[in-house]
């Protein structure tokens, strides 16, 4: 930095070198995007193909501050298509946009169609876009956990490129902190014994992170913080590069029971279970606000953090997620709220504080106008950024008079512990950023997308990543939807676009606030005689997609995303299946009708879900093998693959010891349906069958007690599972229908 003491030259002269030195900054920022968005062409289409495009970075396109904007011309005739934007993300978006529209390309999570015409396609004139947001932001706490927990960087990367491609500015990066916390720990005074006790094992972590849980699936390895530490830099690099936001972790209040053995003063107080856990994982210590503890804590923590990673100055604290504070005093939850902020200022004076905004929602019965009003007024305006986490079902905003003033991001929260099964709300995500935008004296600054989990239901993140660069909704969907087929696929195929146009106004209409991304099918769930079948659709449009999808195939049968897309709508149909005969063998059993029941029963359990796994293991996505390879690789050594692998089966199945948040990150994955879905429906079948033989009401507590121990052993096994993919996925989808689809109309009606 230029200083007139350290020059001793004239005040103007020291004004125009710092004004230099600013602009010299900018020009160095702007070659640093350009050279990274010209490194994510080269990864996507490949050097031939990127040589095509004129990519670079130029700030004075920005309509205002942090406006992106992107300009798109040239191609046709040999001629490169230059693409110009202000920021690294703006490029990126532009790229996409151009690939998307002029070329039909698609890139997504399953796969990418990127056949390009020859010569690219000419943009008629100059093409500007601005996004009418400042943040198009993404990730939830629980993606961390749920998604992305054993990624390596090669992952990592990809995600990095899609997200930017998708126009994303402002991300979490919280990999890597209890590394940083452990060094805290030291520094305070606690054991190792004592750091290892606190922290949860790799899979929980996002509700470590936010106070939940301490212990749970622990502890963490010497390894992992040094892995993870490593990964958070080159994330931190990456995002930086392409011009994102990245959001760090800051204090928000929670601390280790160790706390108090160190500072026997300490004034912390225990809050209640959480998730059915008993107190040997939860009820979380809370440091009190006006504790001198909580500034230093807070204040060792962020220096630290920043010391090893650098700041963009936004942080992300929840201290009461899904937990109700100790006092619904106004004045208790301003004091807790503005000693995390103060402890965010006291290191760095832009600090503003990412709230996610779920706990509003979650327990609204707590949280009535006093109470959200002094969380809000405990930050100055401006400098706390709400997320509306589930503004396409439950908005908060509209309750709340636009978050009294602070500016919010309204989000699309859509999945819930990283299930599959389609889902979705298209016409409220469609609608709903403009109407939260044009909302009287609206603070809205961008939009959201904050899955529990990724990997699932594309066409509802294609649709959100586009409406983060639009002013108002996309005016036909149905013509939106088919257009998204023929890019999926490559070409236009009038039966895979019908399939779509089902599937859009069946599963992926869901309206209302009963409306919620998580799977309760009979199939993956806990079998009892009181489970719910009911769906928002009509189940024969499902069925009729799955016929529609077999009809295209032979034309569509090397287009990966096709396949996946045939798997998918293959294992819904399927899904769908399981509750019609479930309902058949529950009718049967409360008639008493013994050889119904066997026929339903043997149907559902010894047929359905065999070819169901057998399906599933044609693709590398949904092999339950893939994933525990990818935690097992995360390890350093047998004994840390081993835990690994336990917290992944923990997480897929029971959550805790006991069955805590039993099927809560339910999947559907080739060696879990056979495994671990059928065995307990075998098991429910047959106990329902001897209740009938014996006449004796069927116990379902003493079933929960026999079932847990299957899904128990499930979770201790050390069983090897195939990584690779076996089968062709049309040939086993073709005949997975024609042995079980004559039969879909009349249970479907």
């Amino acid at each position: 930095m230029v200083t007139a003491e350290a020059l001793r030259l004239p005040r103007l002269l020291v004004l125009l070198l710092l004004a230099w030195e600013g602009a010299w900054g900018a020009v160095r920022d702007e070659a640093r995007e350009t050279a990274a968005v010209r490194a994510l062409a080269v990864r996507l289409l490949g050097p031939g193909p990127a040589a095509a495009f004129e990519l670079s970075v130029e700030r004075t396109l920005a309509a205002g501050p942090g406006a992106d904007v992107f300009e798109l011309s040239g191609g046709g005739g040999g001629a490169r298509v230059r693409v110009r934007g202000s920021s690294g993300v703006a490029v990126a978006a532009g790229l996409h946009s151009y690939l998307r529209d002029f070329c039909g390309c698609h890139v997504a999570w399953s796969g990418a169609q990127l056949r390009l015409p020859r010569p690219l396609p000419p943009v008629p004139g100059q093409l500007t876009e601005a996004s009418p947001y400042r943040y198009r932001y993404y990730q939830n706490v629980c993606t961390h956990s749920y998604s992305f927990v054993w990624w390596d960087w090669p992952r990592w990367e990809r995600e990095i490129d899609w997200m930017a491609l998708n126009g994303i500015n402002l991300a979490l990066a919280w990999s890597g902190q209890e590394a940083i916390w452990q060094r805290v720990y030291l520094a305070l005074g606690l054991t190792q014994a004592e750091i290892d006790e606190h922290f949860t094992g790799p899979a929980f972590l996002a509700w470590g992170r936010m106070g939940n849980l301490h212990g749970w699936g622990g502890p963490l390895p010497r390894t992992w913080h040094l892995k993870q530490l490593s990964l958070q830099h080159q994330i931190l690099d990456r995002m930086r590069a392409l011009g994102m936001t990245p959001v760090l972790p800051a204090f928000a209040g929670h601390v280790p029971k160790a706390i108090g053995r160190v500072f026997p003063q300490v004034n912390i107080t225990q809050l209640g279970s959480w998730g059915h856990f008993n107190c040997s994982y939860s009820c979380s210590f809370l440091l009190a606000p006006e504790d001198p503890l909580f500034p230093l804590i807070g204040g060792i923590f962020l220096r630290e953090l920043i010391r090893e990673f650098g700041t963009n100055h936004i942080y992300g604290a929840d201290t009461f997620n899904e937990m109700q504070p100790p006092s619904s005093d106004p004045a208790y939850l301003a004091a807790a709220t503005e000693a995390v902020f103060k402890a965010m200022v006291a290191v760095d004076s832009d600090a503003v504080w990412l709230l996610q905004g779920w706990l509003f929602q979650h327990q609204p019965e707590f949280w009535g106008p006093a109470q959200v009003g002094a969380v809000l007024g405990a930050v100055p305006q401006g400098r706390l950024l709400v997320l509306d986490l589930f503004a396409e079902s439950q908005p908060v905003y509209t309750r709340t008079a636009s978050f009294r003033g602070q500016p919010f991001i309204w989000c699309m929260l859509h999945n819930f512990g990283g299930n599959h099964g389609l889902f979705g709300a298209l016409e409220a995500v469609n609608r709903g950023p403009t109407a939260a935008r044009l909302f009287p004296n609206s603070t809205m600054v961008g939009t959201g997308i904050t899955p529990e989990g990724i990997g699932q239901n594309e066409v509802v993140y294609a649709l959100m990543a586009e409406l983060g660069w639009r002013k108002d909704p996309v005016p036909d969907l149905l013509a939106w939807v088919s257009r998204f087929a023929e890019r999926r696929y490559g070409v236009a195929q009038p039966d895979a676009e019908a399939a779509w146009r089902l599937l859009l106004r069946s599963v992926y209409n869901c309206s209302g606030e009963a409306c919620r991304g998580h799977n309760h099918s009979p199939l993956v769930r806990r079998p009892s005689l009181q489970m719910n079948t009911a769906v928002w659709y009509n189940r024969s449009d499902v069925f009729e997609a799955w016929r529609l999808l077999l009809k295209a195939s032979p034309k569509l049968t090397t287009s990966p995303t096709f396949r996946y897309d045939l798997l998918d709508v293959t294992r819904q149909a399927l899904q769908e299946l399981v509750s019609l005969y479930y309902e058949e063998v529950r009718a049967a059993y409360l008639h008493q009708e013994l050889a119904g029941l066997l026929r339903a029963g043997g149907v559902l359990a010894y047929q359905l879900l065999p070819a169901l796994d057998e399906v599933l293991a044609s693709d590398h996505h949904f092999l339950l093998g893939s994933w525990l390879a990818q935690a097992r690789a995360a390890a350093a050594s047998e004994t840390e693959a081993r835990l690994y692998e336990q917290n992944s089966r923990y997480q897929l199945t029971l959550w805790g010891p006991e069955g805590n948040i039993l099927d809560y990150a339910n999947k559907q994955l080739a060696g879990l349906v056979a495994h671990y879905y059928a065995p307990r429906w075998q098991l429910f079948i047959e106990s329902l069958a001897d209740s009938l033989a014996r006449a004796a009401p069927f116990q379902q507590h003493q079933f929960d007690k026999d079932v847990f121990l299957l899904e128990q052993a499930f979770v201790l096994s050390s069983r090897r599972y195939r990584s690779q993919p076996q089968g062709d996925t049309v040939d086993l989808a073709r005949k997975v229908f024609l042995r079980f689809a004559p039969h879909r109309v009349a249970r479907a009606s």
